[in-house]
Parts: structure tokens; C-alpha cells; sequence
């Protein structure tokens, strides 16, 4: 599913994590005196496997929840989009200074192809080493998440969702939902306002979940894991093609928005 600016400390504080410790620019190698230097692959990508297992067991979970404590289908959305915001915003905070806490497989690519393009000299941005460790880590994650749910709650630990969301409106709702997560994000990013992305990005998930048809999945390593499930947030694995499809599509339409909002300045 991504421009430091120093904080200001009291004496006897530890030097402030960057803004591009958070969504969009992990820690950079090369920073300037008193900033940390990027951790170890290894600990990203362990840090993608928690934050993005930990995000699909809140969101599964709160929705298992949700469904045993009352028969009212919007009360029980109700409860899992707070979940997920209080969650996802937690995560990011906590796990923004190790990898950026994208947790998502289209923001680390974007991100790629946005260094990539940009010709980043590889102490900011998402390298295709990193990116082929955040991937699987993410993948990988997310399917524990929804089997530590399930097990949570006394669910079987792997059910194939029945829930079929392959109806067109439901496919181009994923396209909005992941273009305004792309857009939030690396707009952050260009304006020098990451600080506020464990804010930002949890908001706009979480309204997310109301005016797009799809409840906003916006995330493919989600995407897959939920089908792990057969509760409340799950997706039939039928449908999860349609659906990391639109994401994909979404994640293009993303940047282009931010090319168009947040043009570089001319020189």
C-alpha cells in the first residue's frame, strides 16, 4: 500500500527518528549528525512480518468480535473500522522508525519505482533488495495474522472465506481506496509532512471503510490473508485477484495523481 525534518530536543533526549523513518522512506544509511543510521534488512523485514500480521489479526479479529456482539451490520463495521484505525495507527508509530511501515506490498513498490525513478543514490527509498525482502514478509504476515485471529477466537485455524466480493462497483471502489492511499502518502512525503502519516493514513482508512464500496482492502498482502478466513472480513480466493488487480491499478493512478498535485519545482 513511501525529507527529514529534525525535532526539537530537551536536554538529555535522544536524537528524533526522521520523517523518512515513517510510511514511504524508511531510514536513510547516510543522515546527517545525531539521526540513526537504517537498521538491518533483516530487522525491516521483520518488522513488515509483525506490523502486517498484526494489522490483518486487528482487523479479523475486532471483526469476529464484532459479529459475536451484536446482529446489526453496521454497528459490527462500526467496530472494525475503529479497530483497524486505532490499530493501524499504533503500528505505524511504533514500527515507522525500523521500516517505514509500509505493510503493504503496492507502497514499497510504489516507493521502488518512485526512488528508481527519481535516481535515489540508495540511502533513501526502497531499493529492489529491500523490496524483495518487505514483499514476502508481507505476505507472509499477513496470513499468520489471520490464522493468530481465527485461533484468537476459536474459529478453525485455516477456512476458505466464502465471502464473494467480485462485483464490479466493489473492484473499482479498490481503485479509489488505493490511489488515495498512494496519493496521501507520498503527498506527505513531497510536502514534508510525514510526522503526521500514523494520523493520516489511519484516518483515511478508516473513513475509507465508508465511502468506498469495497471497505477499502487497499492492500494486497491484506487481501490475500483475509481469504484465509471465513468470518466478517474475509474475501473468497476467487475474488482476490479482482481485487489485487485494482489495487495495482490503483497504486498507477496514485502517482500519477501526486506527479500532477505535487509537481516538483523547476529549477
Amino acid at each position: 500500500m513511501t525529507a527529514p525534518e529534525a525535532a526539537a530536543l530537551a536536554p538529555g533526549d535522544a536524537p528524533a527518528l526522521p520523517d523518512s523513518a515513517l510510511p514511504g522512506s524508511p531510514p536513510a544509511d547516510s543522515a546527517p549528525p545525531g539521526t540513526p543510521l537504517r537498521t538491518p534488512l533483516t530487522a525491516r523485514a521483520a518488522a513488515e512480518f509483525v506490523g502486517t500480521a498484526a494489522l490483518v489479526a486487528v482487523v479479523v479479529g475486532s471483526g469476529i468480535q464484532a459479529t459475536r456482539l451484536t446482529d446489526d451490520v453496521a454497528l459490527q463495521l462500526l467496530a472494525n473500522s475503529l479497530a483497524t484505525v486505532f490499530g493501524l495507527g499504533v503500528l505505524i508509530a511504533l514500527l515507522g522508525p525500523v521500516s517505514g511501515a509500509h505493510f503493504n506490498p503496492v507502497v514499497s513498490a510504489a516507493e521502488w519505482w518512485t526512488t528508481r525513478r527519481e535516481g535515489g543514490d540508495g540511502t533513501t527509498g526502497v531499493t529492489g533488495r529491500e523490496l524483495a525482502a518487505y514483499l514476502p514478509a508481507q505476505a507472509v504476515g499477513a496470513i499468520v495474522g489471520a490464522v493468530l485471529a481465527d485461533a484468537m477466537f476459536g474459529e478453525p485455524l485455516v477456512t476458505w472465506s466464502t465471502h464473494d466480493r467480485s462485483a464490479g462497483n466493489l473492484l473499482l471502489g479498490e481503485v479509489v481506496a488505493t490511489a488515495g492511499l498512494i496519493l496521501l502518502i507520498f503527498g506527505l512525503a513531497r510536502t514534508d509532512r510525514l510526522r503526521f502519516a500514523p494520523v493520516a493514513v489511519a484516518s483515511y482508512i478508516g473513513a475509507a471503510y465508508w465511502f468506498t464500496s469495497s471497505t477499502s482492502f487497499a492492500n494486497p498482502a491484506v487481501t490475500a490473508g483475509r481469504a484465509f478466513t471465513d468470518t466478517f472480513a474475509g474475501i473468497a480466493p476467487a475474488s482476490v485477484p479482482g481485487f489485487v488487480g485494482a489495487q495495482l491499478l490503483g497504486a498507477v493512478v496514485g502517482l500519477g495523481l501526486v506527479a500532477a498535485v505535487f509537481a516538483r519545482p523547476k529549477a
